[in-house]
């Protein structure tokens, strides 16, 4: 058995793809599967924000992509928002603030109802839950969770908008976050009380360190197939260690 680390990267199959959006861009992306039976579900992540560095290879999603689809059976989509580099390559487009870039995300819905790729979640980071409160509240999901919501770029109103989904919907607050601490998150989404706050002690905006990562991970794993929660921190298979900078 082998400690799973921040680089260890377990089997799965991972294959570049394009998003296609309604308005012409095209984006870049990745999918990594499950090497042996078919997903349970499929997660889409929406990045941090890409003006100060956020991309769909920020540590949490790669942690993702290089971990759950052996460990919980779950594909992960992740994709450069319009405008957004990252070492996948180039979205086409410019950064909008979170307006066009809900054109993105419903062409990575489309994506996974299009490919039959099971049970739809979105996990939204920072920017990327800015893109989700503001456009995903009318999709067929089956669940959603917010991982340090800013709230910078939706209102109060687009927020209300979620007290009717039918899904369920996870907001993951860091207890040290810089934009948006537990006690306010409370106040702010008490709009859509639906929404379940849950605080994460000791956390930061970037989740950095393995006890974080771990955190999230059994987070959204917890409303995917909670039977595989607590998530496994030694794997008795192959296992590479790629470059995690």
């Amino acid at each position: 058995m082998t400690e799973i680390v921040a680089n260890s990267v377990l089997p799965a199959k991972r294959e570049l793809i394009n998003l296609i959006t309604s308005d012409g861009e095209n984006l870049i992306g990745e999918l990594a599967s499950p090497i042996q039976g078919k997903a349970i579900a499929t997660i889409i992540t929406v990045h941090p924000l890409p003006t100060h560095g956020g991309n769909t290879d920020s540590h949490l999603y790669r942690k993702m992509s290089w971990r759950l689809p052996a460990l919980a059976g779950i594909n992960i989509l992740r994709f450069n928002t319009r405008g957004t580099c990252s070492k996948l390559g180039t979205s086409s487009g410019s950064f909008d603030s979170s307006n066009n870039e809900g054109k993105d995300l419903l062409a990575a819905i489309r994506y996974v109802k299009d490919h039959n790729l099971g049970k739809p979640y979105v996990v939204g980071w920072s920017f990327g839950t800015d893109v989700t409160l503001r456009h995903a509240y009318d999709q067929d999901l089956t669940g959603v969770i917010l991982l340090s919501p800013p709230l910078r770029f939706t209102t109060q109103e687009e927020l209300a908008k979620w007290k009717n989904v039918l899904f369920p919907v996870v907001a993951l607050i860091p207890e040290f976050d810089d934009y948006l601490k537990p006690d306010e998150a409370k106040e702010r989404f008490s709009v859509a009380p639906n929404i379940q706050i849950v605080p994460a002690a000791g956390a930061k905006h970037l989740w950095v360190g393995e006890i974080s990562v771990q955190v999230v991970l059994n987070e959204i794993v917890k409303m995917i197939a909670p039977s595989k929660v607590p998530l496994p921190i030694l794997w008795d298979g192959p296992m590479e260690k790629w470059n995690d900078i």
